[in-house]
Order: structure tokens, then sequence, then C-alpha cells
């Protein structure tokens, strides 16, 4: 698909704050696209408030507008609807994985009634085209075969993942029931500049401050990391393309990393003497997640152009930058 697709079209990004709706929201603004954003914030007496995180460096006159609510909330529906846009691409979750062990209920209501909400207004929409909605690999749990493909059984192993599984099946029912041109986006483990938890940017900060990288548990466990403008490039395929429409795509290399691994290797890449140490493990792990990109190859042509080493090198050196 030409990235003329994106010229002058009507696009809704939820979360577009965020790591990664940030760098969507860059992209879809270099291709031209008209681009409404829902973030975080509060609406007193006519009046918006907000702060940007990671869109701060964006003229606020560049957005058609700017939509601030709690996705969970039913506002967040008829802000939508009042909108009008011709695509959504829906990223706003709480998405730390730790947080939803002792937070459920907040999980639950920002990623699947959020979701729901996403929906309900798309149902209403005079010109959609497409809805994109964001699931996860953690949706798998443990891999049961050497690379994960969309037909792997569903196995949530905490609270996060099992509301991502509740909102990627919802989306699945509006498909069925309604016929709305949702596509369910599942991205293997992100990683890149903006990005400020999990274990990455956790291990870059720490090695930056010759601070000890500290493991959980054994360090065996394996993931594939996929750098953000990859998973723009993902977005952007999921969002235009035809073949997207009604499916369920993963997006990763389709190669896994040990946490063991990643630790020596961002040591090594910072060129830091910070000590490796292990602690405990921590609750819900997954084993291994390794996706299998095939879907997304032959429905696309897609696959991840930025390997870790050179990921890693450009992720270090931003936050060389933006943390001093």
């Amino acid at each position: 698909m030409s990235s003329d697709f994106w010229a002058g079209k009507s696009v809704l990004v939820t979360g577009a704050d965020g790591f990664v709706g940030s760098h969507l929201t860059d992209r879809l603004l270099a291709l031209g696209a008209d681009v409404t954003i829902l973030v975080r914030g509060t609406s007193v007496m006519g009046t918006t408030r907000y702060t940007f995180r990671n869109l701060a460096h964006v003229d606020v006159r560049r957005f058609k507008q700017v939509l601030c609510c709690d996705i969970g909330s039913p506002d967040a529906t008829e802000l939508i609807v009042g909108v009008d846009p011709q695509i959504i691409l829906h990223l706003a979750a709480i998405a730390y994985v730790p947080f939803s062990f002792d937070h459920s209920h907040e999980v639950l209501r920002a990623n699947v009634l959020g979701t729901v909400h996403v929906l309900e207004a798309a149902k209403r929409l005079r010109r959609l085209e497409r809805v994109v909605c964001t699931s996860s690999s953690e949706v798998y749990g443990s891999a049961q075969t050497p690379l994960i493909a969309e037909s792997h059984p569903l196995n949530p192993t905490s609270p996060y993942a099992a509301s991502k599984v509740a909102a990627d099946r919802y989306c699945y029912s509006y498909i069925a029931t309604y016929g709305l041109p949702v596509a369910i986006i599942r991205p293997f483990n992100t990683y890149g500049p903006r990005h400020i938890y999990d274990v990455v940017p956790e291990f870059i900060g720490r090695a930056l401050r010759g601070e000890p990288l500290t493991i959980n548990g054994t360090g065996e466990q394996t993931r594939d990391l996929m750098y953000v403008s990859d998973a723009v490039d993902a977005y952007l395929a999921m969002g235009s393309h035809a073949n997207a429409i009604g499916k369920a795509v993963n997006f990763g290399t389709g190669i896994d990393v040990s946490i063991n691994e990643l630790a020596l290797l961002v040591k090594r890449l910072a060129g830091s003497r910070s000590e490796i140490i292990h602690g405990v493990a921590r609750a819900a792990e997954v084993a291994r997640l390794c996706s299998d990109p095939g879907l997304a190859r032959s429905l696309f042509g897609w696959s991840a152009k930025v390997g870790i080493e050179q990921g890693l090198k450009q992720n270090i050196e931003w936050a060389r930058t933006a943390w001093a």
C-alpha cells in the first residue's frame, strides 16, 4: 500500500501520547494524515487540560483535534463519534504487566471497557473504513511451539494478559456480530526511544548509571524484541491493507533473546561496568515468546528491518541524551 493512502485521511489515534502511539502519530503527521489524538486529560468548565509526555515536540496546531478523556469512561464513545474519523488506531491501554497484579479492576476498565467504548463508537461512524485494535503477544502465554502463530492457544498468565484476551475477543465478536471492519494487531515486545518501563529501558537506564542490572529469576526466559519503527510499519499495514480486515495478525522479528543475553548485550553496547545480578522470579512470568511473522509477511510483505543490536544501539544513544 502506497504511503499516499494516508495523505488527507481522517485518523484517530487513541493512546497517542504513549510510547508506540507517539511514534505512530509522528509518522502519520509526516505522511500528511489529518490526525486527531485521544489522550488522558480533563475538561473543566469547557477548558481542556493535558500535558504531553511524548508529543511535547509537536505543535498542537498540527492536530485536527485533541480529545482528553479516560478511555474507560463512556464519554470516550461520544467524543469519538463527534470526530467521525475514517480510521481508528486504538492503542490506549494500561500496558505494564506488574501493575495489573494489584490493580486488576483498573486494568480491566481501561483495556476491556476502553476497547468496547471504541467499538461502540465505531458502530455509529458514518464513514468508517477501519478500526485497528491493539492486542498483545501476552495473550498466548508461554510458547507451546518453537514459533507462535495466530492459531496458538490463548493462555493468559496475568490479569493484564487476560484483559488483552478479553479485548481481543470483543473485537472479534464485533466483526462477527456487526460486520465492523476491525483488524486486530498482536505486537510482540516493542522497545525503543521514549519507552520508560519494561526490561529494555530498565536495563539501559541502569547500565548508563552504572547500577546493577537485576534479572528476575533465572534469566532463561526469552522475548521477541521488536524495534518501535518496525511496530509503526505494522500499524500502518494493518490500517491500510484490505487483507487486514477481520484478522488477528502477529508482528515480531521471529527471533527470541534470553533476558541473560539481553543484559550482556546492553552492558556491552553501553560500555557499562554494571554488575549483572539475579532477583526473585516475577509472578505470572511467561517462559518464552517468539513470533511466527509468516502471516504478516504473506498478507502485507511486512518483516522486521531493525535487528536487536542496531535497535539497542539507537535506543542507548537516545537514552544518553534524554536521560542525561
